[in-house]
């Protein structure tokens, strides 16, 4: 299904913002995020019995990857590297239960989310299954537009937002005004 917008078209700020109401130049702002995550008690990954099951995802899968941002917004022209050169630096990413968070995993809560999965010997499958891995680039994995790197809102908005982005070592891309 074609959108009916075209790309690249942003909304003109009357649209946006009250009339008498200022708006703020575009700009780039460092953001700075520290704080604590406490891993539950796990095995080394080398020692999951399930983790034949997520090389064996990776590898069959590997040869037709893309990267599941590029492809979402079918455009990869800000994925590192990019597709010229996969599947060489797309990585497989646990999207929903990280291998090391699932002993302390509330399985009522996930069950809300994903029925069936509340029977604990079944938990370490599904999460080297392929209802819980994604392929994504370098970039987008743990780049400084990574899901690994920025905060949920920076991650969901990057989806939608082209160079929202940018790491220390790369020139900010002048935002876009309007």
């Amino acid at each position: 299904m074609t959108s009916p917008v075209p790309r690249g078209l942003l909304l003109p700020p009357a649209l946006l913002v009250p009339p008498g109401r200022l708006l703020l130049p575009a700009h780039s702002q460092q953001v700075t995020h520290t704080y604590i995550v406490n891993y539950p008690c796990h095995d080394p990954r080398a020692g999951d019995p399930h983790y034949k099951d997520f090389n064996h995802y990776r590898q069959t899968h590997i040869k037709t990857a893309k990267c599941v941002v590029g492809a979402h917004r079918n455009d990869y022209s800000e994925c590192v590297p990019g597709p010229a050169d996969w599947p060489t630096g797309l990585e497989l990413h646990h999207s929903v239960i990280e291998f090391s968070l699932m002993n302390g995993v509330d399985l009522a809560w996930l069950e809300v989310d994903y029925p069936g999965i509340s029977d604990p010997e079944q938990l370490g499958a599904w999460v080297e299954s392929a209802a819980n891995l994604e392929f994504r680039c370098v970039w987008h994995h743990r780049g400084a537009g990574g899901v690994h790197t920025v905060t949920a809102s920076d991650y969901e908005g990057l989806k939608y937002v082209a160079g929202l982005t940018a790491g220390p070592t790369q020139p900010t891309q002048k935002a876009k005004a309007t």
